[in-house]
């Protein structure tokens, strides 16, 4: 995918969010006509296929050195989470939380942020590439989601990884404001993908996500989830609120971001 190619779609992503974040009660027009909006995700699928064929499952985004971080990263998203539970979890710097892994596995598990600290870890410069036109390099820090996933037992009719999130971006009585995303097992076996706990060497302030967050190198910044409290395994997307495996997604937004 080309430079110019990346810049006139988050354009026209990044259009679609400003119109969102006014109206975030619902989709856009098109996206509510069944008929389109099936269109609209199986020409999506077709562009996620095609870039696997082209650029190879394992490929790796490109990796930047320690003198190409950016001066500042802007915070994306959520700011801060302001539910209760959060705010103690932060005041005791997270001793107490707990990431949850459960769905279609054979030992679910809780670690705290200890364990995952002991865990192997992978550190990579890589450049965020947000929808609303910005990019920013940093340097990750964090434990390879594969075999995280690996040690639970994925039962063999798991599709996707769905992340849990403690920010809301609306206050909802049935949880569709709460965010969340969602990756396929390739993805999520990539070994550029990892549960990040560090940015540029120190752990992760509240701002960009603490105490982990989604690394998934070859997609948008959408979809590196902030604030992830648990790791569901699922089949499908058909019990997850608006059925398309994310806030944005549920809201018109592209479910595979590869760029």
């Amino acid at each position: 995918m080309t430079r110019s190619f990346l810049t006139r779609r988050r354009f026209l992503i990044g259009s679609t969010l400003g119109a969102s974040a006014l109206t975030l009660s619902g989709c856009d027009i098109l996206e509510q006509n069944t008929a389109v909006a099936s269109v609209i995700r199986s020409a999506e699928n077709l562009t996620m296929k095609a870039q696997r064929l082209l650029q190879g499952r394992d490929a790796l985004g490109r990796e930047f050195t320690e003198t190409d971080i950016s001066p500042s990263f802007r915070v994306n998203g959520t700011s801060a989470p302001d539910s209760e539970d959060y705010v103690e979890l932060a005041e005791g710097k997270f001793a107490n939380w707990r990431l949850k892994i459960d769905g279609l596995v054979d030992r679910p598990q809780e670690l705290s942020l200890i364990d995952l600290k002991r865990l192997p870890a992978r550190t990579q410069i890589t450049r965020h590439d947000c929808v609303e036109g910005w990019s920013a390099i940093g340097k990750w820090t964090g434990v390879p989601l594969g075999p995280v996933l690996s040690s639970v037992g994925l039962r063999p009719n798991a599709r996707f990884a769905v992340f849990h999130c403690a920010d809301k971006l609306e206050k909802t009585l049935d949880g569709s404001g709460r965010y969340y995303e969602s990756i396929d097992l390739i993805d999520a076996f990539h070994p550029q993908t990892i549960l990040a706990y560090q940015m540029n060497g120190k752990d992760l302030t509240v701002g960009h996500g603490a105490p982990l967050r989604l690394r998934v190198e070859r997609q948008l910044g959408y979809k590196q989830a902030k604030y992830i409290m648990r790791i569901e395994i699922v089949d499908s997307f058909a019990g997850l609120w608006g059925g398309h495996g994310g806030f944005w997604e549920d809201r018109g937004y592209e479910w595979y971001a590869g760029i």
